[in-house]
Order: structure tokens, then sequence, then C-alpha cells
């Protein structure tokens, strides 16, 4: 790998860091795109399964006091159950209906959160299996689980920090699960551990920028900056599919 390649990596894996460090997701949403320029993508994955597990465990230690397991406990296990629904999906429907639908979706409650509405949400705990669900699905079909999850979080103005550490927890146990996935089909190639050792600083440096900025952040603020890049998630989403 010629030197101007190994730069551009650094920068996309130090910036996608930044972003999930700072807000406490996007690193894969920005980062495959883009990677896939250098490293194929079967390559690339397996990378990025590793450095989310890194950097979701560097916020979980900064956000460990106010994280609320009760909460994400019954998203996951709801997640779980969503898992098969969602493979059957993904073999029964192409791929870019199913983005594109989600895409839109994730721009129009984007949308809505951006110009003050809410969902009144009465029984939480009612509410967090079709959410749960949803996210299993979308993770199976689409390999997107994020949105439902931080869409539910934002509309119940959860504090910035749980909002982070809960979305970190979140991501790693479905991290977790994943991994001896990739690992029985052997995925973790010598290329995948070279590449992850090669990149590293560049994540881990990013990472810890990005907690470290979080916290000079404002709640009224943060807030905003997730539904921004919650709207621009749905448009990067509908794009995909239309390129």
């Amino acid at each position: 790998m010629s030197l101007v390649l190994i730069i551009l990596g650094y920068i996309i894996f130090f910036i996608s860091a930044l972003l999930q460090g700072l807000s406490g997701f996007g690193f894969s949403i920005l980062a495959i795109p883009l990677i896939t320029f250098i490293l194929s993508p079967v390559t690339s994955v397996p990378i990025l399964l590793i450095y989310s597990i890194v950097i979701n465990l560097v916020v979980i230690f900064s956000t460990r006091k106010v994280i609320e397991l009760k909460r994400i406990w019954l998203l996951l296990l709801s997640a779980i159950v969503g898992i098969p629904l969602g493979t059957k999906l993904l073999i029964i429907l192409p791929e870019n209906i199913i983005r594109g639908f989600i895409g839109i979706l994730i721009l129009i409650f984007g949308m809505l959160l951006l110009s003050g509405w809410k969902i009144n949400i009465k029984h939480e705990k009612s509410a967090m299996f079709p959410i749960g669900f949803l996210s299993g699905i979308l993770g199976a079909s689409i390999s997107i689980s994020g949105p439902p999850i931080i869409i539910f979080l934002t509309n119940q103005r959860t504090e910035k920090q749980s909002f982070r550490g809960n979305l970190a927890l979140y991501f790693l146990l479905l991290n977790i699960i994943t991994l001896p996935v990739y690992y029985l089909n052997d995925l973790f190639t010598e290329e995948v551990i070279m590449n992850t050792v090669i990149f590293f600083p560049a994540l881990f440096t990013g990472v810890i920028m990005g907690n470290l900025l979080s916290g000079k952040i404002k709640d009224v603020h943060f807030r905003r900056i997730i539904l921004y890049l919650l709207t621009i998630m749905g448009i990067t989403t509908i794009v995909s599919v239309l390129i």
C-alpha cells in the first residue's frame, strides 16, 4: 500500500472515530463507503468491527456511571428476536429496496424531530420491544441497526452522556454477538490484522478527541448535532441506493 493511501486511510479513520466519540454513533456509516476505496469490503468490514469494539469500550468507560442497563437489555433482547426476520428479508428482498425505504424514514424522522415534533410515549418499556425488534431486522438485513435506537433516545430527550453510553453499550453487545460469526467464517485474515494495526493510531486518537469534545458541548446543542447527523444519514442512505 502506498504512503498516499495510508495517509488517506488515517484521515478517514480519524474523522470517523472522532464523530462516534463525540456523538455515540456514525463510525461505520461514514467509514465504510470511504475506506472501501482503499481496502476491499471483505477486508474493511472485519476491521470496522474490531475498531467499533475499541471505540465503544472507550465511550462506555467515560459514561459508565450514567448508562441505563435496563433500557439496553430490553432493546438488545428485542433486537435478537428481530434478527431471523431481517435475515429472511435479506434473502427474499433486494437490499436497495429495504435501504431506500429506511433512508426515507430516517430522513423524515430526523426532520420532524429537528422541527420540535415529539412522540409522547407513556409506557416506555412497551415501546422498547418494537424499537429493538426493528433494529434487529435492519441490522440483519442491511447492517444498519442504529437509527431506531437513535430516534428513540433522541425523542425521549435522553441526557447527552447517557445517550452516548447507552448507544455504545448497545452497539458493543451487537459487536460481540457478531465477532464469533466472523471468526468462524475466517474473516480475520493476516491482511485484516495487519491493516488493523497500521490504522489503529488514527482511530484511537480520533475517539479520544471526540470523547473529550463531547464534554464541552451543551445538551441542547448536542441534541441538534445528533438530529443533523441523523438527517444526513437518511440522505446518504437514499443516495447510496440511487448511485
